[in-house]
């Protein structure tokens, strides 16, 4: 079946393009052409603009009754449900994701994603009456924030569409989504099963294209809201334009989150659970926790032990279900990532396993060697910056307080987690360290709790009735006294 697109989804159909420039989707295992799909450029994102506005300020989805729209969404669930598997395997092609992790969250999450808040949406107090101070009723409510352009990077694709999509489309919003040029596919086959599941025209528009139309979007003044994930970098940018137009605006950034061993732990639960907190989607995750802090007295044996964990590590062709490493998702990526392990180098740290060049038995394909630095300091840049791969680095500290302290050293604040034979030990470095996810002796992502982070890990939450609250605006009424008898 070929991927291949001549259109862009506006205004509830397939429209040409206003250019013939297209995107090359770029096998990241073989290097081969994938698809090609249109190019975005600033005229086709005023012409989805203008869609989602039209269908805002004159459509029906705004003005419908919340159980209205979300007999719509759950008719999409419903559909995404039976497409699981073929979206898995567009993601795979076009990012590299390997099918493993594919099957396990890149699709299956995004439709809990759905099916948690149509369960939040059931019973959000979309209307509510309050006892006011001054001795009158106050009604509440909460109404769709406008026209809202989604955001999402390459990486998890449909998961990071579906978090911004999922709770506009239920508070009544209209939405442009700009997928990355990376990634443009699976966005494309979502559109299929929105049109097919009764989504009014113009409330979803998807146009795939790169930064110079994504900045044309953000600053649009047809739009009301930017829910952006991405680097933390671009997050700034969006934030300063979204703040001098006094737009509403939602950032989930980067992050370089920790992961505690204390020396209670059992080391066999922990590296099995750090293999997976640390290298899931291949590393580039921004929750992956790339800093693991072992206690001098225990550092030896943690550093073996993850070598050993991580060298048997399948790495290779993303379709093969027996992969736990693929690709890095473009060239650049696969340059950037090895530019860091000399950088490592250079500070001092040591290379326990990996190093630069392809991984044994590939001769293409974007690969580079699952990587572990030990003899890690927390001031080295590659304990500070967001890498963005498979590499690792193995930070020793002096006791639960230094533990915490290290952790708590970074500009970011997304994720952490702590691993103990001691839950109320676990518990109490939870609270401690300044992340706005965190697990004990797990890492997960629970679609009825919010989701976000702190410091320069972004704004705001998604998820839970924070996350549809993120896609509202409160409108106080002021109602009179009721007449007495």
């Amino acid at each position: 079946m070929s991927l291949d697109r001549d259109t862009l989804f506006i205004g509830g159909g397939w429209v040409a393009p206003a250019s013939s420039e297209t995107i090359q989707v770029i096998s990241p295992h073989s290097e081969e052409l994938v698809a090609t799909v249109p190019d975005t450029t600033p005229a086709d994102i005023d012409a989805a603009v203008a869609a989602a506005r039209d269908a805002f300020d004159h459509g029906p989805w705004p003005r419908m009754t919340p159980a209205e729209r979300i007999d719509v969404v759950a008719a999409f669930s419903g559909l995404y449900a039976g497409s699981l598997a073929e979206m898995a395997d567009v993601i795979t092609a076009e990012m590299g994701s390997p099918t493993s992790f594919a099957n396990l969250a890149q699709t299956p999450a995004p439709w809990m994603q759905i099916e948690a808040f149509l369960g939040i949406a059931r019973e959000y107090p979309w209307e509510e009456i309050r006892d006011g101070a001054l001795g009158s009723p106050v009604m509440v409510r909460r109404e769709p924030v406008g026209v809202v352009a989604a955001i999402p990077p390459w990486n998890v694709p449909q998961f990071t569409i579906m978090s911004k999509v999922i709770p506009a489309l239920l508070a009544g919003c209209t939405v442009v989504v700009k997928p990355a040029p990376e990634t443009p596919l699976d966005g494309y086959l979502m559109a299929e099963l929105l049109v097919e599941a009764g989504v009014p025209e113009g409330v979803v528009n998807i146009v795939a294209g790169g930064r110079e139309v994504g900045e044309h979007l953000v600053a649009h003044p047809g739009i009301d809201k930017v829910a952006f994930t991405g680097s933390t970098a671009a997050g700034r940018k969006i934030a300063a334009v979204c703040g001098e137009q006094l737009k509403r605006v939602s950032l989930e950034l980067g992050g370089k989150s920790a992961a505690i061993v204390l020396d209670d732990a059992d080391l066999t639960t922990a590296i099995e659970g750090l293999k997976f907190t640390a290298l899931m989607n291949s590393g580039q995750a921004c929750v992956a926790q790339t800093r693991i802090l072992a206690s001098r007295a225990n550092y030896t044996n943690v550093v073996d032990a993850l070598a050993e964990a991580v060298s048997v590590m399948q790495v290779g062709d993303p379709m093969d279900p027996a992969t736990e490493i693929g690709p890095m998702v473009a060239q650049r990526q696969q340059e950037r990532v090895e530019k860091y392990i000399a950088l490592g180098q250079e500070e001092g740290a040591r290379v326990v396993i990996g190093g630069n060049g392809m991984p044994e038995g590939l001769d293409r394909g974007w690969y580079v060697r699952p990587t572990i630095f030990a003899d890690v300091d927390n001031g080295m840049r590659i304990a500070q910056e967001e890498i963005f791969g498979p590499v690792l680095s193995v930070i020793a500290y002096d006791d639960v307080d230094d533990a915490v302290r290290i952790a708590n050293d970074s500009d970011y604040g997304l994720a952490g987690t702590v691993w103990t034979a001691d839950r109320e030990a676990g518990l109490d470095v939870a609270r401690r360290v300044r992340a706005g996810t965190y697990g004990v002796n797990t890492y997960t992502m629970d679609f009825a709790a919010p989701f976000g982070g702190f410091k320069a890990s972004g704004l705001g939450r998604e998820f839970g009735p924070e996350g549809l609250g993120q896609y509202t605006e409160l409108k106080s009424i002021y109602l009179e006294n009721p007449p007495t008898q």
